[in-house]
């Protein structure tokens, strides 16, 4: 975490995030309302391990009309339970970009 100033062998490395999503990862989508360097600035803030960030399709509604969604894997999943808690606080449209 870079809050407290702990050195992460994957930030060393720029293995941090990844170009594609495992299949172990857990997913967190959601509605995406400010820019992506806002959210990625906080994962690396505050969580440790590696993730995946990206948009995906997905069907919505009775309809099943396709939608964009923001989707977020990390590989620990306890980082996707605490990102999911924490996602209100910067996921915001009235934040500056």
């Amino acid at each position: 975490m870079l809050k407290l100033h702990e050195v992460n062998w994957f930030n060393l490395t720029n293995n941090r995030r990844v170009a594609h999503c495992p299949p172990h990862f857990e997913l967190a989508v959601f509605e995406r309302k400010t820019d992506e360097r806002t959210i990625v600035n906080w994962i690396y803030e505050n969580l440790e391990g590696r993730f995946w960030f990206d948009n995906i399709q997905r069907r919505t509604g009775q309809e099943g009309k396709l939608e964009l969604s923001a989707c977020v894997g990390f590989e620990i999943p306890g980082e996707a339970s605490y990102f999911s808690l924490m996602l209100d606080q910067f996921n915001r449209y009235d934040l500056p970009f």
